[in-house]
């Protein structure tokens, strides 16, 4: 197979799955709750499809190292198509939490099967068929074609739902069906030989993976720091991104659905923005610590006054400057968690700091879910704001540690004196979710460059 065919028909799944997938972020809120769920229970439910993607992320990627990358993608979009509809029936029989937990940790289930089995398969592939181009040129235009997907996704998901909240949910398992059929036929192993998948291999690269994160990353101080950080930052925006559809709808004061998928584009537009300000700040010299505490602590300001203000779009406008510094945030704490780490103990790494980022989302989804039931949501915001400032003494100590991987090499290096350290290529927008997946040990991926070629923008 031609490398100009491996990539197009990686960008149309990656759209297609992307899609599919923001057809309901601006509308899953509002849908639980319609279902008989209060504001606590919906947390709940989105807490364990968090648990089910941190306990089933290894499992997965032996299957995925043994059966294939193929097998992996076309089981994710099965599972995640039967488990939508599976909220759909639910939806519509009137389940209860119990029912909506189960299903949520089949969905998680469904996500780890994806994670990373696509890009592992593209960068095999390519590689099998001679492929002499920039990786890094092809995850960036993936980044800005699914960016693209997303945008239409969410505002497409918002306008269906003002209609019923069930069609998008019904329209994401329609496409994931699709997508099926689509990867059926022109997503071969290519590069890679499946192998007889052996059960007693989860249990030992489960050993494996603890046994490295606890000597490559618990007892390494900087990964520990990131750990704290990640954890922190993840914890609550797996929250407050959920919070705000019911809440921006009430200071709204009208039930207007549609708009729940306009401002779900508006996040990922913000989101964006963060990027290109990372690409932009990059181009001159400094250090990554200071982007991170600027990022920071904006980012809790502006959740605090989410929680305070009782003008809807004051309270919107906060909240998408509070995005806008989770793009800057992220793509640097990547690049800086890449660049302190062994190659050789990248995927244990970068999972454990997954599972880290997950663990934070569980808990805060549990005990602000409950704040906002008992109190309200935008009590939530104002703690969770307040919370957010703790990452700052991590970043501070990470400053303080005087690591190489703090430096950032820009456009002023080449006229004078500049530290040798760049951000990856690919730390963009995309990597919130893909980056952590691509170095799995699923696709052995060392598309993350341990030598920085140039400063670029980065799930």
């Amino acid at each position: 197979m031609e490398p100009r065919t491996i990539i197009r028909n990686y960008y149309v799944i990656s759209c297609l799955y992307t899609l599919s997938a923001s057809l309901i972020w601006g509308v899953n809120t509002l849908f639980l709750l319609s279902a008989g769920l209060d504001i606590m229970q919906v947390f709940v439910a989105n807490a364990f499809f968090s648990v089910g993607m941190t306990v089933f992320e290894i499992p997965t990627g032996v299957l995925a190292d043994t059966r294939g990358r193929r097998a992996s993608f076309l089981l994710s979009t099965v599972i995640l198509g039967l488990g939508t509809l599976g909220y759909v029936g639910a939806y519509f029989i009137g389940s209860g939490l119990v029912v909506f937990v189960l299903i949520s940790i089949l969905l998680g289930l469904g996500f780890t099967f994806y994670s990373g089995a696509v890009e592992a398969w593209l960068v095999d592939a390519l590689n099998a068929s001679g492929y002499e181009g920039s990786m890094d040129q092809v995850f960036a235009r993936s980044a800005f074609l699914t960016g693209g997907a997303m945008l239409l996704g969410t505002v497409a998901g918002g306008l269906l739902g003002q209609i019923n909240l069930a069609i998008p949910f019904i329209g994401r398992a329609l496409f994931l069906f699709l997508l099926f059929g689509i990867a059926y036929f022109s997503m071969h192993d290519i590069g890679f030989q499946p192998k007889a998948l052996n059960f007693q291999r989860i249990p030992r690269e489960m050993r494996a993976v603890a046994q490295a994160s606890m000597r490559f990353g618990w007892q390494n101080s900087s990964v520990r720091l990131i750990l704290v950080i990640s954890m922190v930052q993840m914890g609550f925006l797996y929250w407050g991104f959920y919070a705000w559809q019911p809440y921006f709808l009430e200071l709204l004061g009208r039930d207007a659905v549609w708009v729940a998928g306009l401002v779900a584009a508006l996040v990922s537009l913000a989101t964006m923005a963060g990027n290109s300000l990372v690409e932009w700040f990059t181009r001159y010299c400094g250090k990554r610590t200071t982007l991170m505490i600027w990022a920071t602590g904006i980012g809790a300001l502006a959740l605090v006054g989410v929680g305070l203000v009782q003008s809807f779009w004051l309270a919107v406008s906060l909240f998408l400057i509070y995005m806008a510094t989770t793009g800057v945030m992220t793509p640097v704490m990547q690049a800086y968690l890449h660049k302190v780490i062994p190659s050789e103990q990248r995927a244990a790494i970068v999972s454990f700091t997954s599972m880290a980022g997950n663990g934070g989302g569980i808990l805060a989804q549990g005990g602000l879910g409950y704040l906002a039931r008992s109190v309200s949501i935008a009590s939530g915001y104002v703690v969770g704001g307040l919370a957010s400032f703790l990452a700052i003494p991590a970043v501070t100590g990470l400053r303080n540690l005087g690591d190489a991987a703090d430096l950032i090499v820009g456009a002023a290096g080449e006229k004078g004196a500049c530290a040798a350290q760049g951000i990856p290529d690919i730390a963009s927008m995309e990597t919130a979710t893909r980056s952590a997946v691509a170095v799995k040990s699923r696709g052995e991926i060392e598309s993350l460059p341990d030598t920085d070629p140039g400063v670029q923008p980065v799930t």
